[in-house]
């Protein structure tokens, strides 16, 4: 079974960035699609970015216009998310998810059957 611990959240300015990094141990990472959400307070959690088993197909939210970028590192079962340029919109709890099934879509949070703990990310004006 893998477990999955998030990173690299805190607060920063508008217009600031972060990288957040998503750490997996037991199973290795390279036989799951690989994803994150975030969630707001109030709201329900939301798709972010996705990247697949492969590594050649990344998917993105289309609120995020460009600003963030998904990568994964089998060798060190690992996967990251940078963030650029942030906005007041994009504080949230951020998670990592994975799945070792495969759907053909990317954005759905209950075909996700492994979560990290989330780490929060802080936009400040």
């Amino acid at each position: 079974q893998v477990q999955l611990v998030e990173s690299g959240g805190g607060l920063v300015q508008a217009g600031g960035s972060l990288r957040l990094s998503c750490a997996a141990s037991g199973r290795s990472f390279r036989w799951y699609d690989l994803g994150w959400f975030r969630q707001a307070p109030g709201k329900e959690r939301e798709f972010v970015a996705a990247i697949r088993r492969s590594g050649d197909r990344r998917y993105y939210a289309d609120f995020l216009k460009g600003r963030f970028t998904i990568s994964r590192d089998d060798a060190e079962n690992t996967m990251n998310l940078q963030m650029n340029n942030l906005n007041l919109e994009d504080t949230a709890v951020y998670y990592c998810a994975a799945r070792s099934a495969y759907y053909n879509e990317v954005y759905n949070v209950d075909e996700y059957d492994l979560w990290g703990q989330g780490t929060q990310v802080t936009v400040s004006s």
